[in-house]
């Protein structure tokens, strides 16, 4: 669809873009990003033929980009610029029906039956049709910026350039904006070709981007392979960091801000444990890195207060994440900042101690019952109860985690557990076999973020051997402690 070769080109003699050569297929979303001054504005005006080429080509549809006539590049390619407010008092309908001139025929540019339907059938596609009596300037910034998309698509162009779409647009209409394009180019078969500055959006709706430094290519590639932490550090001169989208198979970037301020250096210990008959509370006076079970609270992310709450072995309940935040909310708690869990123990039966070691320190806490125990190996022979869980695992790290240790830390702390449930030879009562823990067990892994750097857990690493010790010393005694009170 669209070939650049070894094209150069800038302003006043002086090349901005340098020998840069990339293609784009028919249908794709095209990305380009770089910082101020990388020469993105300059390429996409070469490209939309308003900047000449200096060295190099620009095919089209197979034929040179210097061999069309400017209409006849108007109904191959339509821009969509960042639009003022100052524009013409027109009507939506008439702002749209100015695409159609690179379609008109004739000394008078008649206005024909398919100019009206294209017009027509673009501006209920994008959405605008319901008011396209009204004065533009009487439009959102987000209505108006959907009336020249269908302006440039009105054009029936081939490949659509835009430069940076969204600018000065909310979320909502980002959204709404790019999900539009995205629409284009799938179920048309319309090339995009985009600059972006939202480094989040390009890798959310792109199907390959290009990077631009210093009017040079640095990479041309899949978003996943273009957003990596190194290529965006170097290039833009800031400390980012990448993840995936926590619902779409795309990479996201964050940025990591340069705080002037001391996170102060604690430990969390039984000082800050408060325990009723109701709930079992720590108040972290910091926020803690997370990974948890939780039933309020589950995933990653960063939390001050953490609850584990009794509930009787009979509760049932519709939508127990609503009940549970509702309970959080009467007892003083922020949902948003808590993990919140369940347990029919009793919850004087908790089981807690700190463990040290050269430069870190864990601190454990454990509730444990085997009323409702499970053997993993053969749990298709139970049916599906959600019964309050109880083996709820806490632990506390006083030390700064990698994200492989997290994961890690689960690993070897649900291998503690495991051994401690066998040693104590507890049964699966549906199978007669060994159990290896509760049907709805719980864990929580909390992170102070300071101290030493941890960045393994395995079974044989140094943090790997104090949770392991922490889980199963805990889990040992927490369960001996509610075995005691069922026999008495």
């Amino acid at each position: 669809m669209l070939s650049v070769q070894h094209v150069s080109g800038g302003y006043s003699g002086e090349a901005v873009v340098k020998d840069v050569s990339f293609e784009v297929k028919k249908g794709e979303l095209f990305g380009i990003l770089g910082p101020n001054g990388s020469g993105k504005t300059t390429l996409l005006k070469m490209l939309s033929g308003i900047l000449p080429i200096q060295q190099g080509e620009i095919y089209i549809g197979g034929n040179r980009l210097k061999s069309y006539s400017p209409k006849q590049l108007a109904q191959k390619v339509a821009v969509l610029s960042q639009h003022s407010t100052g524009a013409f008092s027109y009507t939506v309908k008439e702002t749209v029906s100015l695409g159609r001139y690179a379609h008109q025929k004739g000394l008078f540019q008649t206005w024909s039956q398919a100019d009206e339907t294209v017009v027509q059938r673009v501006m209920k596609q994008i959405g605008v049709s319901s008011f396209q009596d009204k004065n533009i300037q009487e439009l959102s910034g987000g209505e108006k910026q959907r009336v020249f998309l269908a302006q440039a698509l009105a054009q029936e162009p081939e490949i659509l350039l835009l430069d940076e779409p969204t600018n000065h647009l909310d979320l909502s209409y980002q959204k709404e904006l790019l999900d539009l394009l995205k629409q284009w180019t799938t179920q048309n078969g319309l090339t995009v070709i985009s600059i972006f500055h939202d480094l989040n959006l390009a890798g959310l709706y792109c199907d390959r981007l290009l990077l631009l430094e210093k009017g040079i290519i640095k990479i041309n590639h899949i978003p996943n392979e273009v957003l990596r932490e190194e290529t965006i550090r170097a290039v833009y001169k800031t400390n980012i960091q990448k993840h995936p989208h926590p619902k779409v198979a795309a990479p996201q970037m964050v940025l990591l801000p340069e705080m002037n301020r001391t996170v102060p250096s604690i430990e969390i210990n039984e000082s800050m444990l408060h325990q009723s008959a109701e709930f079992i509370c720590l108040k972290s006076p910091i926020p803690l890195r997370t990974m948890s079970s939780g039933v309020i609270g589950a995933g990653t992310g960063w939390q001050h207060t953490f609850v584990n709450r009794h509930v009787h072995k009979d509760y049932d309940c519709s939508n127990h994440r609503s009940e549970m935040a509702a309970f959080l909310l009467t007892n003083g708690f922020e949902p948003s900042e808590t993990v919140g869990m369940m347990t029919a123990v009793i919850l004087e039966d908790v089981v807690y101690d700190l463990y040290k070691a050269d430069g870190f320190s864990v601190f454990a806490v454990v509730t444990a019952g085997v009323g409702n125990a499970v053997d993993a190996s053969k749990s298709e022979l139970h049916t599906l109860g959600m019964v309050p869980g109880t083996i709820n695992t806490w632990i506390f790290v006083n030390g700064e985690l990698s994200e492989e240790a997290f994961i890690q830390s689960i690993m070897t702390a649900t291998e503690a557990k495991v051994k401690a449930v066998n040693e104590l030879k507890v049964i699966d009562q549906v199978t007669g076999t060994m159990a290896t823990g509760t049907s709805t067990d719980s864990i929580l892994i909390a992170a102070t973020q300071t101290g030493r750097e941890l960045d393994y857990a395995g079974t044989i690493t140094p943090l790997g051997k104090l949770i392991s010790k922490a889980v199963y010393q805990c889990t040992i005694e927490a369960i001996q402690k509610s075995r005691k009170r069922k026999s008495s």
